[in-house]
């Protein structure tokens, strides 16, 4: 059934986008502008009902001879997981919106332009049913990221931005090529009607051109998800990027992969190596990860390591390809989207309050902000996996998921990679947190911003309850995974 509440979930961001770009002079009612829209983005979903929504109102055909259905425009599909995940994307949005607005007394208009943007591109790569509108938002997304970076006043910041965009000019083109090799097999970008041509046998799926096809996309869907080979800039576009801006670059991070994961397991999944990729370049990234965050003593890149490493958590739940296994991979990627922006937000506060990333600098800060120190401890105990927080609930699945598979060792690896991003967090807590103030640390007697602390809170609290109550979104997702398995 048709939804006109769908399409807004794109529009509306991306509207407010354009305008506050054009009205940038008027900083008063800009901000009031964004802040009005910042708080419908994830009101929208929740009113929204589940359905589909055929642009320029092209409901789908039947062939007559062959009474199969096609599907002649784009089409966007929203359901409980587009509602769980955009919903939460929202709330983000919000969050970061807001603390720029309390952070800056003139607002930026080409800034916020990249923030609703990207915050319209993800959401169209959730619900899109098209591959080649998903990726006009994936390169749309790819570019945001670029301008967020640029547009941050840290050091080294334009140099992490170019080489984020020369990956880009190579990855982005591969991926429209192997689009491409999937048109010319079999003549639709709709995914649905791919997928109805792979069913009805009308191409082969062990032809050259489509296994090409697979090759480039998933090439392309690595460079989008940060994944090996493109972990180490995915990491670094973290570090490059203002606090609040980091956390929401991870949601898009995050969405991207999910996105693109989910549209190539119902296109692919019928290539008998696809899982087995899926799965493999998912391990190296969680050992990579921690590995690397094992190494560094600036703060923002270890979080940009660890964050890398958690997403091949997600990969690993939804390589594994059963309902039990996906509907963790996603339950972890929801996780990761709150943690992890917890985290940079927090990391945010300690350098606003200090000026200093390099954790041997560093020290003595819990008797200043205890409670941005709880917090940033009760953020870290959930990425590693910690009881009761949301992290161990998805991990603990991830680990039941791969035992209830036959692979054992990819338990063990989780729960090692859980113990050592523990250790890391406890170390990096007691440098930053515990130990004696070195003398030379200056600390700025200015209170955080309440907006901070207030964005903090929030997305602790969303741990908490999802923790205790993990039901709330697995069960949704689960009815979801149940439904693209069928």
């Amino acid at each position: 059934m048709m939804n006109e509440w769908i399409p807004l979930m794109v529009v509306i961001p991306m509207l407010c986008a354009v305008i506050v770009s054009a009205f940038n002079k008027w900083s008063k009612p800009i901000k009031i502008l964004v802040v009005i829209v910042a708080i419908c983005i994830p009101i929208i979903p929740l009113i929204a009902q589940y359905g589909i929504h055929y642009f320029g109102g092209y409901a789908p055909m039947i062939d007559t001879v062959t009474g199969i259905l096609y599907h002649p425009s784009i089409t966007y599909i929203f359901n409980i997981l587009q509602k769980i995940f955009i919903f939460v994307l929202g709330i983000v949005t919000f969050l970061v919106v807001f603390i720029y607005v309390n952070k800056y007394k003139k607002a930026s208009g080409q800034y916020l332009f990249l923030i609703f943007m990207g915050t319209s591109s993800a959401t169209a790569l959730l619900l899109t049913d098209d591959i080649f509108n998903m990726f006009v938002f994936f390169e749309i997304l790819a570019l945001v990221q670029v301008g967020i970076v640029a547009a941050s006043r840290l050091e080294g910041n334009f140099e992490m931005a170019l080489r984020y965009l020369i990956l880009g000019a190579i990855g982005s083109p591969i991926m429209l090529l192997g689009i491409g090799f999937l048109l010319a097999t079999t003549g639709s970008v709709n995914i649905t009607d791919i997928v109805s041509a792979i069913q009805n046998a009308t191409i082969s799926v062990k032809s050259p051109i489509f296994l090409m096809s697979c090759g480039l996309i998933f090439f392309g869907w690595l460079y989008a998800s940060g994944l090996p080979p493109f972990h180490t800039i995915k990491s670094g576009i973290y570090s490059k990027a203002e606090p609040h801006a980091a956390a929401l670059l991870q949601c898009f991070t995050v969405i991207s992969m999910i996105s693109i994961l989910l549209i190539m397991y119902r296109i692919f999944h019928v290539v008998e190596f696809f899982e087995l990729l899926v799965v493999i370049f998912s391990a190296i990234a969680m050992i990579l990860g921690i590995t690397l965050a094992l190494t560094q003593t600036d703060f923002r890149r270890m979080i940009g390591f660890l964050a890398v490493g958690e997403l091949g958590f997600i990969g690993l739940g939804i390589g594994l390809y059963t309902q039990f296994a996906i509907t963790a991979g996603l339950f972890q990627a929801l996780n990761e989207m709150i943690i992890t922006a917890l985290l940079f937000l927090g990391f945010g506060a300690i350098v606003y309050t200090t000026g200093e990333t390099d954790t041997r600098k560093l020290g003595g800060l819990l008797q200043y902000h205890p409670k941005v120190g709880l917090m940033i401890l009760l953020g870290g105990l959930a990425m590693a996996g910690v009881p009761p927080l949301n992290g161990f609930r998805s991990k603990l699945m991830l680990i039941q998921a791969s035992l209830s598979c036959g692979y054992p060792e990819l338990s063990l690896l989780a729960i090692i990679v859980s113990i050592a991003t523990f250790v890391v967090f406890v170390k990096m807590f007691y440098t930053i947190f515990l130990r004696p103030k070195p003398k030379e640390l200056e600390i700025s007697k200015n209170d955080l911003p309440r907006s901070m602390i207030f964005a903090m809170g929030i997305l602790l609290i969303m741990i908490v309850v999802i923790g205790i109550c993990p039901n709330i979104v697995t069960y949704g997702i689960s009815q979801y995974v149940g439904g693209i398995l069928l």
